[in-house]
Parts: structure tokens; sequence; C-alpha cells
């Protein structure tokens, strides 16, 4: 069955096909003759596929094509009896029978009463096809078998898939658990456990390489792992993957040791399955995203071709919806839901939709999942979730880390923030709380001090005794990631992507023109707010972590991108904020006494930072503009001494940008707010400015939402001023940094880069924080500089850039649909101000971090809205959502037993046709019903 044309690439796009020539007019004879003798396909085996043909001319010549169509597909055949079976003499024979296994045509083992050699001609997959695969100079040389092994492990199975019973048949891999998910289950059987193989293969490990990675990689589609030592060959395969330069011998307890890292990043254990209860050949770690064993359930949606004996299920009582289970599920079988009751579900929690199976109905390419790896990594069902995850731009697991603070369990909830935030104590005291205005609690009473939690569990991070770091997690088995990267920018897109390379085994340089890190974190907001302390101990924590900071290098000026790239940086991030400021452009704004924000605010701070006075303030101070950073620089004015200090906005007061918590902090330290104001001009005196004139302003934005003010210009009032500060918008600086690149500027002066993966029209430069969306929150730099440390990983490994990510597809739930019962109204905790200690050091911070007591009274308020919800039909039962719960909320349960039924291969046939009866039963059954 050909789908989708020539290309043959049944319905996925056809990668590879370039590497795959059209068919000869006149084949080889030798290579046809192979071409039929070693496929496994159950049907067509008489057509010529370009892709197998191609791959067995360039792997075999004429005489060694000949004397394998001698050998029966999976019978051993020692020395002599290969001599009998194809008529060559053995002093010929043998080297050619070695010089084909080295190329992957054979494989070898001494399994046999007289432990005597023997060869064995294996079918494609699993088999000859993987093993040409696993060694990067051959698949270099000969790229067309990359192509090979990713359609033999399709196309055969493309009409075969419905029909595959429970346990697999017989073909290809077979997911087995985590091993202490199930070590305490009783009714398990010894194949289903990772230690029976280990123990039955005792001493005969190797470490080899992944053929998968190797083969999506080698196409251009490989997801950034580094594809050496995950696949675990045991007993005499352990000889051959070393004898034939595929792998390395290895300890038990170095096995034991790449299990683990499996599991930290989420790959899938899988062992052979062609040989029977007895006998396995391998112990793979998968990644779904490349791996093609588990592409056959999950392409074909018939996860019987991969699952176990086991099936995740929830304690919804126990669940607190951090995603950690949705995050690492390789099927898409847990997402996040609720467990509130719904209305609409009759006071119920909501019932989840299952994946319908190919059990009782017909099954064809109609009922596939061709974007399967970019489906599965879709976090939400449609229904939503809790607010506060979905809410946060960074998708922080809030209530998750309330329950483990709620619990005492501070590093583990610090831990948890980390998962999404590097700058948890930095956002705890600066966050605009988008959480917080969208927590269902507010429809009770009050929204959950949700920030002033995360300050309090963050505490942690400002002490070295008690700070988290994490440890690494790398898709490598050996060594850190080598590769340099250019982190240009301390502030917090810079300082989020340094972190997650940091993780994930870089050790990326970050070029910071300021003498401190932070960037607007440290020159843009005043320290009686966000301590420079604070933030200088969250960079210490990354710096731990590997990453190296060089102050005072401003790139484009001290050292260019061309001379970065001739030391070997492979790519940079550039996340230099907007750190200009904006004039009104109206007459007078050029006279003395006149500047903008960001130079008002970064001149005190540099001026506290060093210890110097700080430059003088006017005795009257106006501030033009309605934001959150004007009322910075009006706080700071009155904090520095200013007599009057008047801010004027063109926006009125309920749509005016600055907070309310913001606005009343500012005139309780008497700044005065006149709202629908726009400035006419900057009245000036010898030179210097005196006032500002007022017009009055009677539209702010269009009947579109667009910002287009209309103004009563015989309406005016002027204003006294001997220092006037315009805070009405920032603007980048580029500098020398982007000549020469290709790097494309569009609104704002912003670099233009694709909204998923921020890269440039320059591959290897990415861009993100406030330098591409404009001025924004630092939580929304600190979640692109996340997604910007995926790319960039993923760009310097050679993989693709967009396939198989988390999608961060979070939706809310229905608050207004929830149905939220009886609740206590138990009030917010609010945290100590200390009026004194402000007084005596007005730009110390004087806000103090609630108690332990306030956090359990706190924490206790959630009201738990989500929860994961695992889909059984999906489920493979590979446990690795066990391993990432904090609350022993998801367990494996035995309930397919029937899916440790492990055959042979050669009884594949009998096995499916069994089961396809009883299928077409139940499907016919289904009909008439």
């Amino acid at each position: 069955m050909i789908i989708n044309g020539p290309g043959i690439s049944y319905t996925e796009p056809d990668i590879g096909s370039e590497f795959v020539p059209e068919l000869p007019d006149n084949p080889r004879p030798s290579i046809v003759a192979l071409c039929k003798h070693c496929t496994n396909r159950i049907l067509g085996k008489d057509e010529l596929l370009p892709y197998e043909y191609w791959s067995f001319a360039e792997a075999a010549t004429d005489e060694q094509a000949d004397m394998l169509v001698k050998l029966k597909v999976r019978v051993p055949c020692t020395l002599e009896a290969a001599v009998k079976a194809t008529g060559i003499p053995p002093e010929k024979l043998e080297p050619m029978l070695d010089e084909v296994s080295y190329v992957g045509l054979l494989e070898y083992n001494w399994e046999n009463p007289q432990h005597e050699k023997q060869w064995v001609l294996p079918m494609l997959v699993p088999g000859s096809a993987e093993f040409l695969n696993m060694r990067w100079s051959q698949l270099e040389e000969h790229p067309v078998f990359a192509k090979f092994f990713e359609q033999a492990s399709k196309g055969p199975l493309s009409r075969a898939t419905p029909l595959v019973p429970p346990g697999g048949a017989g073909i290809g891999m077979h997911v087995i658990p985590v091993e202490r998910a199930i070590e305490h289950e009783n009714q398990s059987i010894s194949i289903e456990h990772i230690k029976h193989w280990l123990d039955k293969y005792d001493g005969k490990y190797a470490a080899s390489a992944c053929s998968c990675r190797m083969s999506r990689q080698r196409m251009g589609e490989g997801c950034g792992d580094d594809f050496n030592d995950w696949c675990i060959a045991v007993g005499d395969m352990a000889d051959y993957v070393v004898e034939t330069n595929r792998g390395r011998y290895i300890t038990r307890e170095e096995a034991l040791e790449i299990f683990q890292r499996a599991e930290d990043n989420g790959f899938v254990h899988q062992i052979t399955n062609i040989d029977g209860e007895h006998k396995i050949f391998a112990i793979c770690n998968c990644n779904v995203n490349v791996c093609y064993a588990l592409r056959t359930s999950q392409l074909f949606n018939t996860p019987n071709l991969s699952r176990s004996a086991y099936v995740a299920h929830v304690d919804a009582k126990s669940c607190v919806a951090c995603g950690r289970c949705v995050e690492v599920c390789p099927a898409g079988a847990a997402k996040l839901g609720q467990k509130l009751c719904s209305k609409k579900a009759g006071g119920k929690v909501p019932e989840y939709p299952r994946q319908e199976l190919p059990d009782t109905v017909k099954w064809g390419p109609e009922k596939w999942s061709p974007n399967y790896r970019n489906d599965n990594r879709i976090e939400t069902h449609e229904g939503g979730t809790a607010p506060c995850k979905t809410a946060c731009p960074a998708h922080i697991a809030v209530q998750g880390y309330l329950k483990l603070a709620s619990q005492g369990r501070y590093q583990e909830a610090l831990a948890l923030i980390k998962r999404e935030n590097p700058l948890p104590a930095v956002c705890g005291r600066i966050c605009n709380r988008r959480c917080e205005d969208a927590c269902t609690r507010g429809r009770v009473d009050e929204a959950i001090a949700i920030d002033e939690v995360k300050k309090f569990i963050a505490q942690l991070d400002l002490d070295a005794s008690t700070r988290y770091i994490p440890s690494q997690v790398r898709p490598k088995v050996e060594g850190d990631f080598t590769e340099k990267i250019a982190i240009i920018g301390a502030g917090p897109a810079g300082l989020s992507c340094a972190f997650y390379l940091a993780e994930r085994g870089y050790k990326p340089v970050v070029f910071e023109r300021g003498a401190r890190p932070g960037g607007m974190l440290t020159y843009g907001i005043p320290a009686y707010k966000l301590g420079k302390d604070v933030i200088q101990a969250e960079v210490d924590i990354i710096e731990a972590m590997g990453a190296e900071f060089r102050y005072g290098v401003e790139v484009g000026r001290d050292v260019t991108l061309a001379q970065l790239r001739e030391q070997g940086f492979k790519a940079f991030y550039v996340a230099i904020g907007c750190q200009g400021g904006r004039l009104a452009g109206v007459p007078g704004e050029d006279a003395e006494g006149v500047s903008v924000a960001v130079d008002f605010l970064r001149g005190v701070a540099e001026a506290q930072l060093a210890g110097t006075e700080v430059p003088a303030v006017g005795r009257r101070v106006v501030v033009v503009g309605g934001g959150n950073v004007a009322i910075d620089v009006a706080r700071t004015a009155a904090r520095l001494g200013a007599a009057n200090v008047d801010m004027l906005c063109l926006e009125t007061r309920d749509i005016m940008p600055a907070s309310n918590e913001e606005v009343a902090e500012a005139e309780s330290d008497g700044v005065r707010l006149s709202c629908g104001w726009g400035p006419a001009e900057v009245l000036v005196r010898d030179g210097h400015a005196a006032g500002v004139r007022f017009k009055r302003c009677t539209r702010v934005f269009d009947e579109d939402g667009r910002f287009s003010p209309e103004y009563d210009e015989a309406d005016t009032i002027d204003v006294e001023a001997d220092q006037v500060v315009f805070s009405i918008g920032q603007s980048i600086e580029w500098g020398g940094l982007l000549e020469g690149s290709a790097v494309e500027l569009g609104r704002g002066n912003g670099a233009v880069a694709d909204p998923k993966t921020y890269q440039t029209a320059e591959p290897d430069i990415f861009v993100g924080g406030d330098v591409y969306t404009g001025p924004k929150f630092a939580i929304d730099a600190i979640a692109a500089g996340h997604e910007a440390a995926v790319s960039i990983h993923r760009f310097v490994q050679g993989g693709t850039l967009t396939i198989g990510r988390n999608q961060r597809s979070y939706r809310e739930l229905d608050k207004a649909d929830a149905e939220l019962g009886s609740y206590d109204t138990a009030s917010r905790q609010q945290p100590e101000i200390d009026h004194e200690a402000e007084k005596r050091a007005p730009f110390s911070e004087y806000v103090r971090t609630l108690t332990e007591e306030q956090v359990r009274a706190e924490t206790a308020r959630c009201l738990g809205c989500g929860a994961s919800i695992v889909d059984p039909n999906k489920c493979i039962g590979c446990g690795l959502c066990t391993t990432k719960c904090a609350f022993d909320a998801i367990h494996l349960r035995r309930e397919r037993p029937e899916c440790s039924v492990m055959v042979k291969s050669e009884n594949k046939v009998p096995a499916l046709l069994k089961y396809a009866a009883k299928r077409q039963a139940k499907i016919m059954f289904g009909r008439k019903r």
C-alpha cells in the first residue's frame, strides 16, 4: 500500500527522499534478489522499492549479495554450515562474512552447544536496517541507509498494525516499565523487569549508538540528543556491537546509570520483541521524537505494538496538576484537566474522552496521527485546567509548589518553581501576578497570595547554604556538551537562557555591557522593590551551574559576532532589552533638566551600587507617563527628597497601565497623580526646564484598540517643574551588534524572529525578551529565555527546532462553570510592611516576607483546581510519569497481562490471524448493533 505517491511517506513528511535516487533502468540482479530475500514485508515482497535497492546496492557487492541470498533469514550458520549453503571455500567465506557483519548486513553470536561462532542474516527491523545506521561515519558516506531504516520500520506495518494483538506478536520492540514503578508489584512477572534481563545476561553489556537518533539526525530531524551509548546490547550482541565498532563494553553499574539518565530525560525503556520470552538482544532508551519503534504505535494509533502490561492511574485527591507527568508522557496519554465539579457535568467532575482504538472498528489512514510528535506534546485538555498555571507566561506549577509549601517541603517547592523560572526570588518581588488575577479563589473571596508564597520559598536561594542548584539533565551519556554558546545581555531573558542551557550540560558565556548582571532588573527597578543582592544571589546559582559571565563587554563595540564565531561560538542569544528611552517630540524637551525614565533610574542605581553620591533630584519633579516604570520614577524622586512629585498620564484612571497597588504605593509616598493629560511642550527658562504644559486627552485608543490619542488643544494646564522625566516608552539600542548580519528589524526596531523558536533570518542568531516583544514584564522574558534554550540546544546539535517540543498549550478551565461549593472564607495573608525601616533607609526593601505560619494558612486556601488525567487507551505503560511526580499521585497498575506475551517473529502470522479473526467478529457484531 503506497500512500501519498512515490515518496512513500505514509502521510508523514517524506524526509530523506533526496538520498534515494530513482531505480535504475537495469537494476543489478544480485541486489534485486537480495531485496526480495531480506524484506520483512508480509505483503508486496515482489515490489522493488528504491530505498531498499539503493541501500543494499551501497552496502554489498554482487558477490556478497549472491552469498547472502543463500543464507536463510534468522537461521544461524556456523562457518561449516555457511560453506555448505554457499559453496564458497572457508578461507574466502569467513573474511567475507566478517566484512558484511562489519557493514551490518549480518550479525553473529555463539548461541550453540559448542559455543561456536555463527552468523545470522537478520530481518530488516529489528536487524540489518538498524545495524547499517549504527556507525555515524557509515551514515555520512551512505545517507540512503537513514531513509532505509526510516521506511523499513514503517511501510511493512501500514496494513498490519490494527491486526497486532497485545504483546506485539513478535514484531519490533516492547515497552518495559521503569523498574521502581513496578518493583513492589506482586503480580508482575520476570520479563517485565529490567533487572531480570540484566541478571540473565550478567556481565555482558555494551553501550551502543542509537540507530533511530542517528537516522533521524542524518535526515535533519534530530531531537538534540547525543546519539551515543543510549542502547544497551546484552549477551552476544554486546560482543557484536563492540567488535564491529558500534559500541563499548560497560558494567552493570554503568548500565543502571544510563537507565537512570534516560529516565531523567524522559526516555522510554524498550526491549527487542522478536525472539520470544527467553531472549532479547538489547534494552533501548527511546526518545519518542525520533524512535521508530514507538512510532509504530503512535503514528498508527495502535498501542498494542508497543505497550507494556501496565496502565497509569491518577489519584485525583493527591494530584496538584504540576504537569510533570504530562510533560514527560511520550504517548500524550496524560493531560491536565480539572478536579472541580462542573455545572455542565451535573455537579460532577467532567468525564474526559478516550482515544478510539482499532479493536472494534475499521482502521485506515484516516485514523492515523502523522503529527503525533507534536500532538502528544499538547499539555491540556480542551476543557482546561488550573487558571494559575495557564495565566503565567512561564506556566509555573503554582498549585504544585503551594501544596509542597503547605507540607513544609520548601526545597522541593523551590525545585518545582525552577523547572520554569530560574529567578523566583526576583519574581516574588516584582512579578505582575497574572496567576493571581486568574486564581479561581478570587471567585470566593480573594486570590491566593501566590507571589508572596513564592517569595517565602525563594528566600532559600538568598543563603548559599540553602540555595537550590539543579542537577544537570543532559541528553548525553558521557560528558557535557562542548559547543560554545554566547548570550548577549544579562537581563531576565539572558539569565533564563543561560540557566536552562547550563542545566542541559552547556557552559554558556554571557556578555554584559554593564558592570553587574540583571539588565533592567538591576538598573531599572528601584532597590526598595528589588534588592541588588537578591539579583546577585540568583546569578551566583547560574554561575555555579557552569555559566560564565563577562562584564563590561559590549558586543558590536568591544568584540563582533564575526570574531566570536572565529572563537568557536556556534550560536548567539541576543537579549539586550530596551535600554533606551523615548521623548514625546514636543518643544522644549531638549532643555537641561529633561531626561527619560531609563536614564534616570540607571543613574540612581549606578550611584547606589558604586556607593557614590546619587545625582541631585529637582525640588519639583514632573513625571510624564502612566505605567509602572513611571511609578518607579515618581517614587524614587520622592524618596530622594523631591518636595513635589507630579505624575501625569494620557489614560483615565481605570485604563492606565500601572497597577492599582503601584498607584496606591506612589500616593502613599506623596506622589500626585493626574489622569487624562498629554504633554504639549516643556516650558523653558534660561535653557532649563521650568515646567510642562499639558493638554486634555479626549481619546487614547481608536475603535480598533490601536493607540491613537486625540486632544482638546484649548484645554491646557501648566505644571511647574525644575526636573522633567518622560516615561512614555523604551527603545532598543543596537549599536554595532548586528552589523554584517542578516537579522531583520521590524516594528519598534525590534528583531524579527520565529514566534516559537526565536530564530532570526541569521540561523545562528536567536533573540528574546524585550528586544523581540518590546517592553514587557520579567516573567515574559524568563519564559522566552527558556524556550530559546530549547531551540539553541537543538540548533547546535543539528536537530529540528520544532518537532516534538512541548507546545506550551495551556487553557484555563471555565471558572463560571465550576461548582465551588462552600469554602471557608479565611482572609488572604498580608506581609508586614516595616515603615520604620522604610524611614531609616528609603531604598532598602521594607515589605517583609510572610512567616511560616502565614504560608501554611495561605496555602490552605488553594482550591486545588487542576489534576492530571490519563487516557488508558493511549497509555503505553512506560512508568515515566511515576518518576516525575512529587506527590505520589500517579501509579502503574498491571491491567493488561496479555501485553507481556512475547512470541518469536516466526510465529507472528498465526498470532496476527488469530487476533484479526477476533477483531473482525467484534466489528461485525458492532455493526449489527
